[in-house]
């Protein structure tokens, strides 16, 4: 069983930066790939940013560029920089991460980027 708590989130103006976190739990965080979703009202959850055990990155377009994904393994976290946010970003973001067929999500947590 894998626990993810997500923190960080926030109002933060157009243009604006936010690191958001996950902490995970368990000893297994430094072999799971580590995956940060979102929702934003009335649209489907899509995949923002993922990182392999091995620190290979990948973006969705919309972010790339803007965002960064990375980790710390010693401390079973997962980090999501956030830079040039654009009102479009506003959205619950979600950690996300899979273990043999068992899928484990985070609460979310609400950034919302408005002036």
């Amino acid at each position: 069983q894998v626990q993810l708590v997500e923190a960080g989130g926030g109002l933060v103006q157009p243009g604006g930066s936010l690191r958001i976190s996950c902490a995970a739990s368990g000893r297994v965080f430094s072999i799971l790939a580590m995956n940060w979703y979102r929702q934003a009202p009335g649209k489907q959850r899509e995949l923002v940013a993922a990182v392999t055990k091995g620190d290979s990155t990948s973006y969705a377009d919309s972010v790339k560029g803007r965002f960064t994904i990375s980790r710390v393994n010693a401390k079973n976290t997962v980090y999501l920089q956030m830079n040039s946010l654009k009102p479009e970003d506003t959205a619950v973001y979600y950690c996300n991460t899979r273990f043999g067929v068992l899928e484990f999500w985070g609460q979310g947590t609400q950034v919302t980027v408005s002036s």
